[in-house]
């Protein structure tokens, strides 16, 4: 059996679930895009290739291989996008949460049974079907959770809008010691550099104190500034409008001096080294083109 253990974003990994890009599918029609920026490339004519995306995705396993992290696969599906496995399942402490995402990717969370049936039964939640809820938008912090969401009446018009208020509800219920502490994101439907689809897209947390954040990601200025004074302003790395549409925020840590980086995140990347976390770079530029990167397509199970 897997004895789960994640506590925060950075602790030592060594059991991971990587997605896959293998047999991707066609590039979708624009009608059925989930993002933005999808959507932006698929007009453009710059939507990824499923070689590249392989290619991309090996850089990130050779890495992990090179941390001895163990890298559990999902079980391919043909024609069938399967990347993203942050979004379809999280662990905080010893629990796999189940994510209720987009019906449409109902078949991703099928693809990681063979992994989840060896987690204890009792450990593994399924929230009530009205709890949307993704994990791009949970990030376990020693005694708080920090949930992205979206608190607007019109919650409902935008796709890009996955864990509502009553998710952010359960999760409280479901670890009443610990602060559920929740995020209005900014969400929209057309202008990629106007939507935090995540709240990975606009924060993350790194090293031992450190934290990655984009200002315009949150609709409320009080938010952006209690994690500023959470963090304290000299160990938050604030990335720009453009930084934040190229998934700046969304790197992958192995452990607390140890990320995963795009070799495109100059400015950050030297902001790390200087702080003594080993930067290990690699080409994710595809894969972003489809509004997720390190952390989207990564699903920690097992953290020290």
């Amino acid at each position: 059996m897997l004895s789960l253990n994640i506590q925060n974003e950075t602790s030592r990994l060594t059991t991971v679930i990587l997605g896959i890009a293998n047999s991707n599918g066609p590039t979708p029609k624009i009608e059925d895009a989930y993002d933005p920026k999808s959507k932006m490339h698929i007009e453009n004519g710059t939507y990824p290739t499923e070689a590249d995306m392989i290619s991309e995705m090996d850089e990130v396993a050779q890495v992990l291989k090179k941390y001895d992290v163990h890298v559990f696969r999902p079980q391919l599906i043909q024609n069938y996008n399967q990347i993203f496995s942050r979004d379809i399942g999280f662990v905080i402490d010893d629990k796999f949460i189940r994510a209720n995402i987009l019906p449409d990717r109902e078949q991703e969370i099928e693809a990681i049974h063979h992994i989840i049936d060896q987690i204890d039964p009792e450990k593994v939640v399924v929230l009530p079907e009205h709890c949307h809820i993704e994990g791009g938008d949970v990030m376990p912090h020693g005694d708080f959770i920090f949930v992205g969401t979206y608190l607007g009446e019109d919650y409902s018009s935008f796709i890009t809008a996955r864990t509502n208020t009553e998710a952010v509800a359960a999760l409280q219920e479901l670890f009443p010691h610990k602060t559920v502490k929740a995020f209005n994101l900014r969400k929209d439907n057309n202008d990629p550099k106007e939507n935090a689809l995540h709240l990975d897209c606009c924060f993350q947390p790194v090293g031992s104190k450190y934290a990655i954040i984009h200002e315009n990601g949150f609709l409320n200025p009080d938010d952006f500034n209690w994690l500023v004074q959470f963090f304290g302003e000299e160990n938050v790395f604030k990335i720009d409008k453009d930084e934040m549409f190229n998934m700046t925020s969304n790197i992958f840590s192995i452990a607390e001096d140890v990320v995963i980086s795009d070799k495109r995140f100059s400015r950050l990347n030297q902001w790390l080294t200087e702080r003594n976390i080993t930067v290990e770079t690699v080409n994710y530029k595809e894969i972003a083109k489809q509004e997720g990167l390190l952390r989207c397509s990564t699903l920690p199970l097992i953290r020290e």
